[in-house]
């Protein structure tokens, strides 16, 4: 028995999808996302200023001038090597590799990610479409949020507070403008190195990308995570520089003998305030203040706002207490306390640390020009 088949014309058929022409004009499709724009703005800028602070340094390098009070006495030899080669191994590689260690095992066995998800949390997140929400349907928001901050901070904290020891010790043995001046100038070349580094890993899915940027790129920030933490880096290394000039035009206001004081009013209140700003908005706030800047979640609490303010007038208040200072000094505390809290809370997120202690050094230099 013959079986006829009715064949179906053409015309009568309705699973052909046309090409869609706008997948054909724009090959990659990522690239058009507004925050993916805004996180490939981050590594040019970081590269056009990387780029420029090198050529300059190369200048002094190549034609054997004097850097002045920049790059005095940082040609290449055997010490500066030596230095650059140790500050990757200590501060990039051991330490980013233990942080990293500490925020993976954080998130594996206390907020309970499985290893699918921390796979994508600790790549870029920029070489393939990422959504938050799904992340925060299945863990709880707050865990996330301590988690976050326990890598970022103890990361920064540690190396913050050991550059500040370092520099402060030197001033305070020897407080003379030069010392001032040089100890300011230290690891100024190592900066531009390490800037370096960090634009290796900004796109990297891995090891180099989670040595590097894996314990401070918080998964709150979405795909702006790495935007966010090299956006603090790279400001983090315009303030050192800009420190340079600021620190010479200090040493010929204030007195020798307040030089460590006024180091530690800059450098070390804006520290205390920022770090207890986020510690405490993680642990106890409610994040209920929005704001702007780079990351999918931009709020902070009044808790943390608070704490900032306590935290920078507490420390203020101890160094002029160490340092026997007059009653003058008690005044220029709550100020700089005010503007810490200030910057930190308005400034847009990525750019409080360059604010702070910018604010910090030009209201240091406002306040010896009036007092002595």
């Amino acid at each position: 028995m013959l079986v006829r088949i009715k064949e179906t014309p053409v015309a009568d058929m309705t699973l052909v999808t046309p090409a869609a022409p706008a997948v054909a004009a724009d090959p990659d499709p990522l690239s058009s996302a507004p925050h993916l724009r805004a996180a490939h703005r981050v590594f040019r800028g970081s590269l056009y200023f990387t780029i420029g602070l090198t050529l300059v340094w190369l200048f002094f390098v190549i034609t054997q001038r004097s850097g002045g009070w920049l790059f005095d006495g940082y040609n290449l030899n055997k010490e500066t090597l030596a230095r650059i080669v140790g500050s990757f191994v200590v501060y990039w590689v051991l330490w980013g590799l233990i942080w990293y260690g500490i925020r993976r095992a954080l998130l594996r066995y206390v907020a309970g990610f499985s290893k699918e998800e921390l796979a994508v949390v600790f790549s870029s997140r920029m070489n393939q479409p990422f959504e938050l929400s799904p992340f925060l349907a299945r863990h709880s928001e707050r865990t996330i949020r301590i988690i976050d901050m326990v890598g970022r901070r103890g990361r920064y904290i540690t190396i913050g507070l050991g550059m500040f020891l370092l520099v402060h010790n030197s001033i305070a043995g020897n407080p003379t403008p030069k010392t001032f001046v040089t100890a300011l100038q230290s690891g100024l070349v190592e900066s531009i190195f390490a800037a370096w580094l960090v634009l290796a890993a900004y796109y990297s899915d891995g090891f180099l990308g989670k040595v590097v940027l894996g314990a401070q790129s918080r998964l709150m920030d979405g795909s702006l995570a790495r935007a966010n933490a090299v956006l603090i880096i790279m400001l983090w290394h315009a303030f050192r520089f800009i420190m340079v000039p600021l620190g010479i035009a200090l040493t010929k206001i204030f007195p020798v003998r307040t030089y460590a004081a006024v180091f530690a009013f800059i450098w070390l209140s804006y520290q205390v305030a920022d770090a207890l700003s986020e510690i405490i908005g993680s642990l106890l706030g409610k994040q209920k203040l929005r704001v702007w800047g780079l990351g999918d979640v931009n709020r902070k609490s009044v808790a943390g706002t608070w704490a900032c303010f306590l935290g920078s007038l507490a420390l203020c208040l101890w160094i002029v207490w160490l340092h026997g200072l007059s009653w003058h000094w008690l005044v220029l505390a709550v100020i700089i306390s005010i503007s810490n809290t200030a910057f930190e809370l308005f400034s847009p997120r990525g750019t409080d640390d360059f604010t702070m202690a910018t604010a910090n050094a030009l209201l240091c230099w406002g306040f010896g020009a009036v007092v002595f």
